[in-house]
């Protein structure tokens, strides 16, 4: 089996994280394949309160369904559970764990992210260990009761410029704020309840792919300068995060 890393960028892009709770209503396999039909390109399992066999037993389902879809399955937390349902991946916390010893446990064809939301802990990263970092969280967020001060679009922006890795927004974000987390220069968008707990969740998704693929058809470059009447001004964590379009095809 080659050691080559199998993770790309470009899989960051619509980044499902489920919810329990926000999935009981549709069930959480039927959740994801909708999600998966609509586009999303990559799957973090999250359940804070299953136990290890129970999440064990989602996750073979899980990665079951998403055969051959291309979309890879990535675990929360927990690299025990990850090696024993055999899935891509895992995606850590700042104390969930030594990266490098995930990595010595799952192999180099895992795919490895980790949460930063700040400075100081983009310092410490053990880059060779990782594939990317999940930076945030960008806005305050009910699904996570626990997450860190909220970094704001700027904030975002600021962070994504300092990381050495590719990167996926998350917190509190939604279809709207797809320009916007373009424009920082992040890879891609994780979502919970921009898909989870929807009526129609690939419905959800497909407009989450649409948002993302329109702000990739323009240019978005933050500016500091004056902004014209036609160009999006968004307020961002202590200050404006400015948008200024350009068509991509002239």
């Amino acid at each position: 089996m080659s050691a080559e890393r199998r993770f790309r960028p470009e899989q960051l892009a619509i980044y499902l994280v489920t919810d329990p709770a926000l999935c009981a209503t549709q069930g959480l396999e039927e959740t994801v394949m909708a999600a998966v039909r609509g586009g999303v390109t990559l799957v973090q399992l999250r359940d804070k309160h299953a136990s290890d066999a129970e999440l064990i037993a989602i996750a073979r389902r899980l990665k079951t369904l998403l055969d051959g879809s291309g979309v890879p399955l990535v675990i929360n937390d927990r690299v025990e559970v990850a090696l024993a349902a055999e899935v891509d991946g895992v995606h850590l916390g700042q104390g969930d764990g030594d990266v490098g010893e995930a990595r010595r446990l799952l192999g180099e064809q895992a795919i490895i992210g980790l949460s930063v939301q700040n400075h100081t802990q983009l310092d410490k990263l053990d880059r060779a260990a990782l594939d990317y970092l999940g930076l945030g969280p960008v806005f305050a967020t009910s699904t996570k009761s626990d997450h860190a001060t909220p970094l704001g679009l700027s904030g975002l922006a600021r962070l994504v410029s300092a990381s050495p890795l590719p990167n996926v927004a998350i917190g509190g974000l939604k279809a709207e704020h797809a320009a916007q987390v373009r424009a920082s220069g992040a890879d891609g968008m994780a979502v919970v309840s921009a898909i989870c707990g929807q009526p129609d969740p690939q419905a959800a998704t497909q407009v989450l792919v649409k948002e993302w693929a329109v702000s990739h058809s323009h240019e978005y470059r933050v500016t500091s300068r004056p902004v014209p009447l036609d160009h999006r001004q968004k307020p961002g964590f202590g200050g404006y995060l400015k948008l200024t379009a350009y068509n991509s095809k002239l």
